[in-house]
């Protein structure tokens, strides 16, 4: 089955009251947990892919290539996007889509509101055309993920009326409020504004989506779907479960070199994880 961009399978979950993970990229056993996870739950999927993760796993047209190769492979038949996650620029999200990329989030969020909107609109007018979906931000998700830091004194709630002003003005496919929610582990417990939420959802009429869902419990992950997220990020809970199997594999078998042999027990880690949190956002059998 050839990648497909988000909006189809995003526009059918958020109809159908659940979510679709997107699961980020770090190396070639990530890639091979997450397809196979999809696979086996016959769940649509995003691979997220961030510029610091193209750049270590080779750059984007690399990653295209291994994800494609796998596909068929695996007989992967399930709906399968691949997404520049935060994309920092006009310019990396061009370089995404022509690597064969079918989705791009530029994250314009750290710029005043009439500059996202520009740098959004500029994207979605490439994008589109080429069938590829976009996704915007607004506001400030606190924590770091990859290259992106956002202190927490930094980080800062979207305000109802300019999400609803963006997304009229740029088209984008779905959008990412900060709304409390942080990438990376939680320093306490989550406090997610459902409030603003419900109102923003009510306000875009698109799907949302909650970035740094690892450590969110799953009451919080079901109101969030309720108030139209249809597309909830984990990365950090996946690296958890690979780093925890590593270790354990390596203190059972100090003398272990064979890489094969820690990295394969770390990507069964890493689909369990993957396949429980499709079970939880409600996209198993969705396919």
């Amino acid at each position: 089955m050839p990648l497909v961009s988000m909006k189809d399978m995003l526009n059918k979950a958020k109809a159908e009251s659940y979510a679709v993970g997107q699961f980020n990229l770090n190396n070639l056993e990530f890639t091979q947990a997450i397809l196979q996870a999809a696979q086996e739950e016959q769940s649509p999927v995003i691979l997220g892919v961030s510029e610091g993760a193209a750049r270590y796993m080779g750059g984007f047209k690399t990653i295209v290539a291994i994800v494609e190769s796998l596909m068929e492979e695996y007989k992967v038949t399930v709906p399968v996007a691949i997404h520049l996650d935060h994309g920092s620029s006009f310019e990396k999200c061009v370089e995404a889509i022509h690597a064969g990329f079918t989705s791009v989030m530029i994250d314009g969020s750290h710029h005043p509101l009439e500059e996202n909107i520009a740098i959004t609109k500029q994207v979605v007018a490439v994008a589109h055309a080429l069938g590829v979906s976009v996704e915007a931000e607004l506001g400030r998700i606190g924590g770091q993920e990859d290259d992106l830091v956002v202190d927490d004194a930094d980080a800062a709630y979207a305000i109802p009326s300019e999400c609803k002003e963006l997304v009229e003005a740029t088209g984008v496919d779905c959008f990412a409020p900060a709304l409390g929610s942080v990438h990376g582990p939680y320093k306490g417990e989550p406090n997610l504004g459902f409030d603003r939420m419900k109102e923003i959802d009510e306000l875009v009429g698109i799907p949302l989506v909650l970035h740094g869902g690892t450590g969110i419990p799953t009451g919080d992950v079901q109101k969030a779907i309720a108030f139209g997220h249809a597309k909830i990020n984990v990365n950090t809970e996946s690296q958890i479960s690979s780093a925890k199997a590593v270790r354990e594999t390596l203190a059972a078998k100090p003398d272990e070199y064979d890489p094969r042999k820690y990295l394969g027990p770390a990507r069964d880690a890493i689909k369990e994880t993957v396949s429980g949190k499709m079970r939880e956002f409600g996209s198993s059998n969705k396919a």
